[in-house]
């Protein structure tokens, strides 16, 4: 009996470890779905992926992408109060109730935009990034372009069906791998609920329209989408355990349905897969001379980590390094590039990182380079 009771565990464990998004039949009820790890886009499980549909209100994934680019460059600034226009205050469907002429800062509009999902709101950000919703929507299309992105074309900001408007689960997975990017984002996006225009009688409650951020441990975004031409859509983001993953699903028939398919999605990639870092921006190649520098040596390490997605239960990968660092001279800043690391597995490069310093190094002094060759003179470093 206990030979049996083993046996029969055994074989639990092993077809858990084996089991695949196949076997699970993942996303049964969605038109398309997609779901991928975060830090190296590997796929996991997709559905229909390049099919062409209607995204909703997951363009604002877009919007919100350029809005955060924009601040960060410098052209808009978080507490810049905007005024709203006609045009952003007519908007239909899921709104924050703007009105023509009313003045809000760019981090409550934000906050309307990815709590709310407020068109309103999106609007009157994309005007002021832009100058009109025309210019802003055409610098939506070219950065899908510059994002790879093969199905996709955007008419507005918002979401609202329009002809001609659409994008694919594989392509919303990818912008939404670029805006989480972007750590800002969570601030807004993980919020359950929140309050605009407190202590005035227009203040107006937001409950946030992705219930996973509440109801599914580790989601802190990103966004939800339903018009009748698109049905019940969903991109999803949770990290567990330092691995962040995406799921999209798209033409859901019910809310209910989108959160359940999103969630089982989410289960089976943390079940699944875990993240092994092999490098990461402290990891130290060395010390390195710099030519004329205050610092004589200076660490050179990666511009960014290096992780490999595997299953669980695999064993550890085993990497390779081959790096190559220029000659360094001063000055230099850490971030400017000083040479190239290549990550490999079983002689087949993983990725190419870019190195750099790992503090700034001022130029030296002519009395501190006369100084430097007479101490290397009487140490017998150099030889005239």
């Amino acid at each position: 009996m206990k030979k049996n009771i083993l046996f029969i565990f055994l074989c639990l464990f092993i077809n858990l470890d084996m089991v695949s998004a196949t076997d699970i039949k993942l996303a049964e009820g969605a038109k398309s779905a997609i779901l991928i790890e975060a830090s190296t886009g590997q796929i996991l499980f997709e559905k229909n992926a390049d099919e062409k549909l209607v995204p909703a209100s997951m363009t604002k994934m877009m919007s919100m992408l350029l809005i955060l680019e924009a601040i960060e460059n410098g052209s808009l600034k978080w507490n810049q109060e905007i005024t709203v226009s006609e045009n952003a205050s007519k908007m239909g469907g899921s709104q924050i109730l703007l009105e023509t002429g009313e003045k809000m800062k760019v981090k409550d509009l934000f906050k309307g935009v990815a709590i709310a999902s407020g068109n309103d709101a999106v609007v009157a950000l994309s005007e002021s990034v832009s100058g009109t919703l025309d210019a802003f929507v055409s610098k939506m299309n070219e950065r899908a372009k510059e994002l790879g992105l093969k199905n996709t074309n955007f008419k507005n900001p918002h979401g609202l069906d329009t002809a001609n408007h659409y994008s694919s689960a594989r392509d919303m997975s990818l912008i939404a791998k670029e805006l989480v990017k972007h750590e800002k984002i969570f601030e807004f996006t993980s919020v359950y609920e929140d309050y605009l225009r407190e202590g005035t009688d227009k203040k107006i409650w937001l409950v946030n329209t992705n219930k996973l951020v509440r109801f599914y441990d580790g989601v802190d975004g990103l966004k939800t989408g339903f018009t009748e031409g698109a049905g019940y859509c969903l991109t999803a983001t949770a990290k567990k355990d330092g691995m962040r993953v995406i799921a999209v699903a798209m033409g859901e028939a019910t809310s209910k349905d989108r959160n359940k398919e999103v969630s089982e999605m989410l289960d089976y990639a943390f079940a699944q897969y875990k993240i092994e870092k092999l490098v990461d921006d402290k990891f130290s190649l060395g010390k390195y001379k710099v030519y004329n520098g205050k610092d004589e040596y200076v660490n050179v390490i990666p511009k960014e980590e290096v992780s490999i997605l595997r299953k669980k239960g695999e064993k550890n990968i085993k990497a390779t390094y081959d790096k190559k660092v220029d000659l360094i001279n001063a000055p230099i800043k850490k971030g400017d590039d000083v040479g190239i690391l290549k990550v490999k597995k079983d002689g087949k490069v993983l990725k190419e990182v870019k190195l750099t310093v790992s503090k700034d190094v001022k130029k030296a002094n002519y009395l501190e380079l006369l100084g430097r060759n007479m101490k290397d003179m009487i140490t017998g470093n150099i030889s005239l």
